[in-house]
């Protein structure tokens, strides 16, 4: 897979409903407002989009906490939507540790703010490190009740070489992380 884009056209058919909404939109809304739109469009380009996604934190095989992450696509990309004037440094870490934790390789944080930036992470090739210290995942169904997935044990990121998405898009971000 190192010479092919991960989940290129998911990642393009997201990217474009995001450019849709904020076209639609502009800066200036409430990042609830965006999520629900973006919802819509994606939802109407046939994505299955689920929300607020709970995420078990397990250290040493105990469960220390939960997490939830905005949106989840085709069960395969992390969305996190930001509806800021800037982003910080923890934005960006948020969603690399999202991916560390779940069995999700690709990430994007779409960021509503004064111009729309997207930046697309990657966690690949996922390898166990330490199977005492796990993430499952808990999805929420349409009508509120909780399914549990498995656990998944902790990820290492690995650096890929940054590829453009959309070669001509100025905002295309893509960005790895090594761990070390």
């Amino acid at each position: 897979m190192r010479g092919e884009l991960l989940e290129r056209e998911r990642v393009h058919s997201i990217v474009g409903a995001f450019f849709e909404v904020y076209n639609t939109f502009g800066p200036g809304l409430s990042e609830s407002v965006y999520a629900g739109a973006l919802e819509v469009e994606l939802s109407d380009r046939g994505h299955e989009v689920l929300r607020e996604v709970v995420i078990e934190v397990r250290y040493k095989n105990r469960r220390i906490g939960w997490q939830r992450i905005d949106k989840l696509v085709d069960r395969r990309i992390v969305i996190e939507n930001k509806a800021t004037e800037r982003l910080a440094a923890s934005d960006h870490a948020r969603l690399l540790n999202y991916l560390e934790i779940t069995p999700y390789e690709v990430g994007l944080i779409l960021h509503f703010g004064p111009s729309p930036r997207f930046y697309k992470y990657i966690d690949t090739p996922k390898r166990s490190i330490r199977a005492d210290s796990c993430a499952s995942v808990r999805i929420r169904d349409q009508k509120g009740s909780k399914r549990r997935g498995r656990q998944i044990p902790t990820r290492e990121l690995d650096s890929l070489p940054a590829q453009n998405e959309r070669g001509d898009h100025e905002n295309d971000n893509i960005h790895t992380d090594a761990h070390g």
